[in-house]
């Protein structure tokens, strides 16, 4: 599989481009445009 063309997302906070891709948890008030993660928590 192929890395995924384009820029990456700049991070509000400083302004670098955000090296996170997913969001891996479920706290309010996280980044609402990172996607879920793909495994369920617990298992």
């Amino acid at each position: 599989m192929a890395l995924k063309p384009g820029p990456k997302r700049k991070a509000t906070s400083t302004g670098q481009p955000d090296k996170r891709q997913r969001d891996n948890k479920e706290t309010p008030g996280n980044t609402p445009s990172l996607k879920p993660p793909k495994r369920p928590r617990g298992k």
